[in-house]
């Protein structure tokens, strides 16, 4: 099921313009209110010099993936940290957590992903993890960048049955994945590529039910982002 980037839900305001996937806050759609435990898929955009001051959240694994710019992270079990591209965050928020997420350059907007999933399990103790990913190899091909905690290795762990992978494919490049997971979504950060045929720009998603091969031709510069749910 294809999910243009025009069709999202819209939300703007003086400091943000949001793009929602899914059904999120004032944006309501019955049609659009997750796949699997993928619940929230928001494309962010934030002035210099704001952000989300500090607000709570419970049960729901949040990762955040840095398109442009620095994202300054604060929560209340003390960690701290600033996410670039390349970098993917993880927030359990657990039986409950309190952060703020804030712009970190003065000058430059930044554009950057918010994900919600549903954890494995509700009221678990809070935690926070951040981890960065080499270049080259987000664009030799599919990294993961986080799985369940049984089975992450080099990614990061998640309390989710999900798996998030990413490639940065070239202009050209093809690749088939074989035994995707039942439910799986596609989102394109930027560029453009046929999935499994059809024709995707940057912000569009598709999601997959059934479907055992997903097959790639990049027709520019791309960055893919995979989510498996199992």
């Amino acid at each position: 099921m294809q999910r243009p980037a025009a069709a999202r839900g819209h939300t703007q305001t003086a400091w943000l313009d949001s793009r929602h996937t899914f059904s999120f806050g004032h944006y309501h759609d019955p049609a659009w209110m997750g796949w699997g435990a993928l619940r929230v898929l928001n494309e962010d955009r934030v002035v210099p010099d704001a952000g989300f001051g500090e607000h709570g959240h419970a049960n729901m694994e949040i990762l955040t993936w840095v398109l442009q710019g620095a994202l300054a992270h604060r929560d209340s079990t003390g960690a701290s940290g600033v996410i670039r591209p390349g970098e993917l965050q993880r927030m359990s928020a657990g039986h409950g957590i309190r952060h703020s997420e804030m712009n970190a350059d003065a000058r430059a907007p930044v554009h950057f992903l918010q994900i919600w999933l549903q954890p494995d399990r509700s009221n678990r103790a809070p935690s926070y993890a951040q981890q960065g990913y080499a270049p080259l190899p987000l664009a030799q091909g599919w990294t993961v960048l986080a799985a369940p905690a049984a089975e992450a290795g080099a990614a990061l762990p998640l309390h989710a049955a999900a798996r998030v992978s990413a490639w940065r494919p070239s202009a050209g490049a093809q690749h088939a994945l074989n035994h995707i997971a039942e439910q799986t979504w596609l989102q394109v950060t930027r560029g453009a590529v046929r999935a499994n045929g059809l024709a995707l720009a940057a912000g569009d998603g598709l999601g997959l039910r059934g479907e055992a091969t997903l097959a790639i031709d990049a027709e520019a510069d791309s960055e893919l982002l995979l989510f498996e749910l199992l």
